[in-house]
């Protein structure tokens, strides 16, 4: 049972919740001006790995035949079944509605918008090269949504600001991440932009966006009244890109660029709100 889990979470990347998740608990968190009661809490935790967890199982769904194609992702389809990836789609679809349900109205509304655009991404890469906007849209949307899980409407920009930072920092490592295999994107005839402008474009893009993602971060610490805690915070996101950008020069850099420089941004911005709500 233990190993069936851990090939499931394999299936998955469970472990790259840690992109989008302490994200939506930052806007949580700042919507709140602390910590909101329980309910929502759980329904925006609920909402937010449900919603990752359906969007890549439906991923690797829409990529099955391509995956097993390509040397580096030819195992994923021997992890678990078919039927196993469409059981955990329902799941994660249904406990995002589930998470919502438990929110309020207009997130229940909501829903399967969520849904929709979470999924659209998957499908992208066969049609444009701008794909990897189309999974910033995806992962920007959750800091936007935790805000409304908290007030149940649209009274700030503050979210909106956050959700494009996200939204450019994420397609500016989904750029960085392409880069593993454009040569099989350009055999297969997919639409990455590493495949059809080649590794050093899609590097001088992936800084400009990871540069005007840095920027949002900035606007919003400043919109949000937060002060020197924060900006510690923010100054190490800027070095981390940084240095992404010089590990994704090399091949052998390419999973350190995307795994552990972003798996520390998300968990510096979150540092830093939690010290600007709770340690001042």
């Amino acid at each position: 049972m233990i190993h069936a889990v851990r090939r499931w979470a394999e299936f998955i990347k469970f472990e790259h919740t840690v992109f989008a998740l302490p994200f939506g608990v930052a806007a949580m968190l700042a919507a709140a001006h602390g910590l909101p009661p329980r309910k929502v809490c759980l329904g925006v935790l609920i909402c937010l790995v449900g919603a990752r967890t359906a969007a890549m199982a439906f991923n690797r769904l829409t990529d099955w035949q391509i995956d097993i194609k390509n040397p580096r992702t030819a195992g994923r389809s021997t992890l678990v079944t078919k039927t196993v990836a469409w059981i955990t789609v329902v799941i994660g679809v249904g406990g995002l509605v589930f998470g919502a349900w438990l929110l309020n109205p207009l997130c229940l509304i909501l829903s399967p918008l969520a849904v929709g655009i979470v999924f659209f991404y998957s499908l992208t890469k066969r049609f444009t090269w701008t794909s990897h906007g189309f999974l910033g849209l995806a992962l920007g949307a959750a800091p936007m949504g935790a805000w409304l899980a908290v007030t149940g409407k649209f009274d700030s920009p503050l979210p909106i600001v956050l959700g494009l930072a996200v939204g450019l920092w994420v397609a500016g490592f989904d750029l960085i991440y392409s880069l593993q295999d454009r040569e099989f994107d350009r055999k297969e005839g997919l639409f990455s932009f590493s495949a059809c402008f080649g590794k050093n474009a899609a590097l001088r893009m992936a800084v400009a966006l990871h540069g005007l993602a840095a920027g949002f971060l900035g606007l919003f610490g400043w919109m949000a009244g937060f002060g020197w805690g924060y900006a510690v915070s923010w100054v190490l996101v800027c070095l981390v890109l940084w240095r992404e950008s010089r590990w994704a020069k090399e091949e052998a850099g390419i999973w350190k660029a995307f795994f552990q420089a972003n798996a520390a941004v998300s968990l510096l911005v979150l540092g830093g709100v939690v010290w600007e709500i709770f340690g001042r």
